[in-house]
């Protein structure tokens, strides 16, 4: 069964609202008698992260990477690169 609350109500009775939602039910939402939003649980995926990756590898959408990535390394060469931005700045 769909429940459908005015605007008004929606709001004053959010909390009522997201528990009915959670619940499995789709929530409707109208303003002057006419619909004009749908709230509804997220339809959650039947697989795995593996498996749509495996998926999106298949038709080329996905090209995994053939070894794992390098530590990140500061882009500064000469440490103390701070300190001298400091010194410069209160000259």
């Amino acid at each position: 069964m769909v429940a459908t609350y005015s605007t008004y109500d929606a709001k004053a009775k959010f909390s009522e609202v997201i528990r009915r939602v959670r619940d499995g039910e789709t929530v409707i939402v109208s303003y002057h008698g006419d619909p004009v939003a749908e709230i509804k649980p997220i339809e959650r995926p039947k697989t795995s992260q593996e498996e749509r990756n495996a998926e999106l590898e298949r038709r080329g959408v996905l090209i995994r990477a053939r070894r794992p990535r390098e530590p990140f390394k500061p882009s500064a060469h000469r440490p103390g690169a701070l300190k001298r931005f400091l010194e410069e700045r209160h000259r």
